[in-house]
């Protein structure tokens, strides 16, 4: 990027940065957008102003939600570079104006922070509080959070409830991360009154997207979701094994493999 660059540009640039790198100093972000040290600056001091970002001495991060995430964060933090290159790529498949519905686990938590750094006007549906935190006082988005029984495992919304509701919705796209794709090429979950909300999910969308990174195939859960099926577009990183590529094939499976990028963290 040019030292012309305007602040819009910067902005953005420092943003991605961000969100692809993790915690950077000023002199990457200054790197990174083409910038001068005390341009920069300013620019985090923008940021922060919006609550975009933290600063810390010398540097700055991704500003984090509240103590809710504190019981979720062990697992987000597993193959944390993975999650994040696919929510980049999931946010490419976005339509503007759209109604989505975002499940509540960690990957597509990657993805609502990616709309809360770079919002389009649409409306999102979601069971989870933190992916609801991430969204709160968004510009151009309308968020609705589905009622039911309160998991605190992932501080998601499930049950009985939550799925009477589902039935009275119906999505443009659905962004749903699993606990496991066993060896019969099921979807399944560590939790039966999750396992049966996902699987009403499933049902009441039209463009159906599985992001989870490939650490999650091959790994059997108590719970069955759902069969894969070729209605259902899978999004993973590219060290999903050739053969499960290949299985993935058979079914007619859409699949889109995700590189990550070096370094990332």
């Amino acid at each position: 990027m040019s030292q012309g660059s305007s602040k819009l540009e910067r902005l953005d640039a420092i943003r991605g940065h961000l969100y692809t790198h993790g915690p950077s100093t000023i002199q990457a972000l200054a790197d990174a957008a083409g910038a001068s040290l005390a341009t920069i600056r300013r620019d985090l001091q923008i940021l922060e102003e919006q609550g975009i970002i933290d600063r810390a001495h010398g540097g700055a991060r991704i500003a984090e939600g509240s103590s809710v995430e504190v019981a979720f964060s062990a697992r987000e933090g597993r193959n944390l570079a993975a999650k994040r290159a696919l929510a980049a790529a999931a946010y490419e498949k976005l339509t503007p104006h759209a109604t989505i519905f975002l499940d509540a686990g960690t990957t597509v938590r990657q993805l609502a922070r990616l709309l809360r750094i770079n919002p389009m006007p649409m409306t999102v549906f979601t069971n989870g509080l933190l992916v609801a935190q991430e969204l709160l006082d968004v510009p151009k988005l309308r968020v609705v959070v589905i009622g039911g029984q309160l998991r605190n495992e992932n501080a998601s919304l499930v049950g009985p409830e939550a799925e009477a509701m589902l039935e009275r919705l119906w999505f443009d796209q659905l962004f749903l991360g699993v606990s496991a794709i066993g060896p019969d090429a099921t979807i399944y979950s560590v939790d039966s009154a999750e396992a049966s909300l996902n699987a009403r999910m499933l049902k009441r969308a039209e463009k159906r997207f599985i992001v989870t990174d490939s650490s999650k195939f091959g790994v059997m859960s108590t719970y069955a979701v759902a069969a894969l099926a070729p209605s259902i577009s899978i999004m993973t990183d590219a060290n999903l094994s050739s053969d499960w590529q290949r299985q993935l094939h058979e079914i007619g499976m859409p699949l889109t493999l995700v590189n990550v990028p070096a370094g990332a963290s």
